[in-house]
């Protein structure tokens, strides 16, 4: 924090960014600190993307840019955030995570309506089993299987375990699921207390979960496709599975305003998002954070390494992340909320 304080210069009117207040415009300083606060798994992109952009403004403007981040579970983030973590940009991994620090009044932009929605990157939940799969994980009912060892993370921290939360549950209302009825949140329900029976660990971010049953516990991850190529290419002989009916896992990255602007890095930090969306940031998401496009068909269908998909539904698909988290799946009479009740005692 005294690093990015000291970026802006040492007085309080330059602390403000020109806002309601200040005596003056925010001087940056001659070589700004942009904090990123991200999730827990996209930080081979990120690496290569505010490397990339830095030294391109370096070439534009002739200023050097120190990029500091930070990774961990995107509740965690968001609610350090609101705690007084200094982030510039967030990159969160649910819009529902990005909307507590805009309820803490420190995002101040019309984020939801900028380009593409503020949806950087996204990926597909699946299936982490060990060589050859030996316990036959195919679809979301087999995890119910008795014996079975499930590794997720802790849906109180991490916005990767309520993706994969809400990947089963829209498999099963959509009717993809054998044996669960479409469009019953009973059966929904039924689903996610046969998988949680199962869970054996919930790890405080989908980085942990997927590190741990790297380690070699459990039968079986439910994490990101993105997790899972990345561990693969660097070795991993374990294989992914995607089910025939998954989520799109959308991830928003914003500018925190009030920090940005009270740091002096405002315009820089605007920038570095909005080179997110661009063709050359979008390679580096598919090509090193093994990300899947934007547009939702264009993830459907798949390209090499990639393979299509049958089912690709999104949060909009079941009613908005505000209906997910409030009523059908995390509200007090959500089908989680009972499921994992009746699962844990």
């Amino acid at each position: 924090m005294v690093a990015v304080a000291a970026a802006c210069g040492g007085s309080s009117a330059a602390g403000t960014g020109g806002g309601a207040g200040s005596s003056g415009p925010c001087k940056p300083a001659d070589s700004p600190v942009i904090t990123l606060a991200a999730y827990s798994n996209p930080y081979d992109a990120y690496g290569k993307l505010t490397s990339t952009f830095a030294a391109d403004w370096k070439d534009k403007h002739d200023q050097s840019l120190i990029f500091q981040m930070s990774f961990g579970g995107s509740t965690t983030q968001a609610q350090n955030i609101v705690n007084g973590f200094p982030a510039d940009v967030y990159a969160s991994s649910t819009a529902t995570d990005v909307e507590t620090v805009q309820d803490a009044k420190l995002i101040t932009s019309d984020w939801q309506n900028a380009p593409d929605n503020s949806i950087v990157a996204t990926s597909v939940v699946g299936f982490m089993v060990r060589p050859g799969n030996p316990k036959g994980i195919h679809n979301w009912s087999d995890l119910t299987k008795p014996g079975i060892q499930i590794l997720t993370p802790d849906p109180a921290q991490s916005g990767g375990a309520r993706w994969n939360i809400v990947a089963a549950y829209g498999a099963a209302m959509r009717g993809q699921v054998p044996g669960y009825k479409a469009n019953d949140p009973a059966d929904a329900e039924r689903l996610l207390e046969g998988i949680f029976k199962n869970v054996t660990v919930l790890d405080k971010s989908a980085n942990d979960s997927f590190k741990n049953f790297e380690s070699g516990n459990g039968d079986v991850a439910i994490t990101y496709e993105n997790q899972a190529l990345a561990g693969i290419a660097a070795g991993s002989e374990d294989q992914f599975v995607i089910p025939p009916s998954t989520v799109s896992i959308q991830t928003p990255t914003v500018v925190v305003d009030k920090n940005a602007d009270e740091h002096c890095v405002a315009p820089i930090a605007d920038a570095f998002v909005k080179y997110l969306h661009t063709p050359d940031a979008q390679d580096v998401f598919q090509s090193v954070g093994y990300q899947r496009p934007i547009d939702v068909a264009a993830a459907a269908k798949g390209s090499d390494g990639y393979p299509p998909i049958h089912d690709l539904f999104t949060t909009d698909d079941l009613g908005g992340w505000d209906k997910i988290v409030n009523s059908t799946v995390f509200g007090q009479d959500g089908a989680f909320t009972k499921a994992f009740q009746a699962a844990k005692g």
